[in-house]
């Protein structure tokens, strides 16, 4: 008989089921990922409930073991069987004026608003073959266009799968926020991405952190006051413009990532706290809000959309995780198996188990 891979398999919205796919043979440009961790991302959330048609893989936060490596990929990605990898979750075209830049995760083959086929590692359909494009299975396909970072091998499982909120956490407070040495950056929500944005600005120098977020996030924010906050606010019990402006001598902030995932204000909330000399913006999960521009006065402000991360963010994450300079085992939470996905990702939601932060998928849990 054909060895067959285990997957956990969503089959309708927020349903998933374990189910066996044949073992893919491997061509020359092509590899087989063993599955190690993959973590739970916040998009997750939503995206069981709008990835229709065909059943889907999910997971795109995946480390593993190399099993098998054609010829060709060995020679492109400098890889050999055995090593340890960490996935991004694009697989770019390698050819459009986008991947001919560092902007590859703008390819249209990666954006399924584009329309056509999409590749995308936790989105792909299972009608793609060979199938296994999600993390959330024992093997994964190493598409030839996918890309891939080497991984240290002391690196806990289910520490080494937060490469991609740590990657995002950079991406957003240092390189699109631009963040200096001195600077009062503003983090809106605690959860995963916006800890590690805390991490980013402290490891950037900004001279004052401060993350809000909601009452039911007093861990969460207890936790970003130990990782480098300097100070956090209940929103709920406090009043976020005259908090910030008092913390900061009516100077406001110089950088805000809004990593709420909801809320009505908090952008207006953003542009009223920013610094009259120089604020960005920068939107990565903000709620939907209708802001008037008329009332800014006198402030240079960047608003800037995040798209995802670089390829050297990601370099930049897993060498801050490997260095072990932060107990950053306290984010990792929760782990489930292949039969607890769906848990998992109420955990991540917040309506499964409590205390939630960085969750993860072990394959052979």
């Amino acid at each position: 008989m054909a060895e067959m891979v285990q997957a956990s398999t969503l089959i309708g919205p927020k349903r998933f089921e374990v189910r066996e796919y044949p073992m893919p043979e491997i061509g020359a440009d092509a590899g087989l990922l063993r599955m190690e961790a993959c973590g739970v991302c916040g998009s997750d959330i939503k995206l069981q409930e709008r990835l229709g048609g065909s059943p889907h893989i999910m997971g795109h936060e995946n480390v593993g073991i190399i099993d098998r490596l054609g010829a060709a990929a060995a020679r492109k990605w400098g890889m050999k069987e055995g090593d340890r990898v960490a996935l991004e979750e694009y697989m770019p075209c390698g050819s459009c004026e986008f991947c001919r830049s560092e902007d590859y995760r703008f390819c249209p083959q990666t954006d399924v608003s584009l329309g056509g086929r999409r590749l995308f590692y936790g989105s792909t359909p299972v009608d793609e073959a060979p199938s296994l494009f999600g993390g959330f299975s024992q093997y994964l396909y190493l598409h030839p266009n996918a890309v891939l970072h080497k991984v240290p091998g002391h690196i806990p499982a289910n520490l080494a799968a937060m490469y991609l909120p740590m990657s995002n956490g950079i991406e957003w407070a240092y390189r699109y926020g631009a963040t200096q040495m001195g600077d009062t950056v503003v983090v809106q929500g605690p959860g995963q991405q916006g800890l590690c944005a805390v991490l980013a600005a402290r490891e950037a120098g900004a001279a004052q952190i401060i993350v809000s977020g909601l009452t039911r996030d007093a861990h969460r924010l207890a936790l970003a006051r130990k990782l480098g906050a300097h100070h956090t606010i209940d929103v709920q019990q406090e009043d976020f413009r005259a908090k910030v402006m008092d913390l900061t001598g009516g100077r406001g902030a110089n950088v805000v990532v809004n990593v709420t995932g909801g809320g009505t204000t908090t952008v207006a909330d953003a542009i009223a706290v920013a610094a009259t000399r120089r604020c960005t913006i920068v939107l990565a999960a903000p709620g939907s809000e209708t802001i008037s521009v008329g009332n800014w006065g006198r402030k240079r402000i960047a608003l800037k959309t995040a798209n995802g991360h670089s390829f050297d963010a990601v370099e930049q994450a897993i060498r801050f995780i490997a260095s072990g300079k932060d107990d950053l085992l306290e984010l990792c939470t929760h782990s489930y198996g292949l039969d607890e996905v769906g848990e998992a990702i109420r955990t991540v939601a917040g309506d499964g188990v409590p205390g939630g932060i960085h969750v993860s998928v072990l394959p052979w849990k």
